[in-house]
């Protein structure tokens, strides 16, 4: 184990798979789409819950606040323009998806993403490393464990945005799926809060690229990574 970093930048080694950087960029771009497009959906009508009862539920958004989603924010244009959006970027959102997982799968590269209890404490030993509690960098194999956490949940949130949006898409052929979500205007909302956990994943996930490890940037590009930090356990 290593006790300190070293000051010279590793050699370059083999990072992403193709596959890897194409469903990266693929799916990053079309869930900004879907984002701005399910933006332009929730503004005609930005409630959860029947006209006159609405849910008594977390909705910084609701209109009646006097909050609004801006018009940049928004993809569509109107109601039918969002949702002919949404639709068509939903198929290559969930075949990227699934591609991926496939990868996955076959490759084996899921050993090193998935988050497991074992994980925990070196992903708190990160933590205070990136906080500057902790002077020494933890020792990690291709991914640390606040990463592999990072991954792990990424799936999961995707997943159940996936499932809340059949369940809303389709609520009569999916039914029992909605019952899942507790019920059609529950699974809307469920899916409306998936919607901030990509954006707050998006931006954290970018402010920690650039600002911990910018080489992972040129790497999902190039497939290859030169830093830091060790690439391979």
């Amino acid at each position: 184990m290593e006790s300190s970093l070293p000051t010279e930048p590793r050699p370059a080694v083999r990072r992403h798979h193709g596959i890897v950087r194409f469903t990266h960029w693929l799916n990053a771009v079309v869930l900004i789409g879907m984002i701005a497009s399910g933006l332009q959906i929730y503004t005609a009508f930005p409630h959860f819950g029947q006209k006159g009862a609405v849910l008594p539920v977390p909705n910084p958004l609701d209109s009646s606040h006097g909050h609004m989603v801006p018009m940049w924010a928004r993809l569509g244009g109107w109601l039918a323009g969002g949702l002919n959006w949404h639709f068509a970027l939903a198929w290559p959102f969930v075949i990227t998806g699934v591609i991926y997982l496939v990868y996955l799968g076959v490759s084996g590269e899921w050993r090193y993403l998935l988050f497991r209890p074992s994980d925990v404490r070196p992903a708190l030993e990160m933590q205070l490393y990136y906080l500057r509690l902790r002077k020494e960098h933890p020792a990690q194999g291709k991914h640390n464990a606040l990463q592999k956490g990072a991954y792990t949940f990424i799936v999961v949130l995707g997943a159940i945005s996936v499932a809340s949006g059949f369940a809303v898409y389709k609520p009569v052929q999916f039914g029992w799926l909605t019952t899942v979500f507790g019920g059609y205007e529950l699974a809307r909302y469920w899916h409306f809060i998936a919607v901030w956990l990509f954006i707050a994943f998006i931006a954290v996930h970018v402010v920690m690229v650039l600002l911990v490890d910018p080489a992972s940037l040129r790497a999902i590009f190039t497939g290859w990574y030169r830093g830091r930090f060790p690439s391979h356990g």
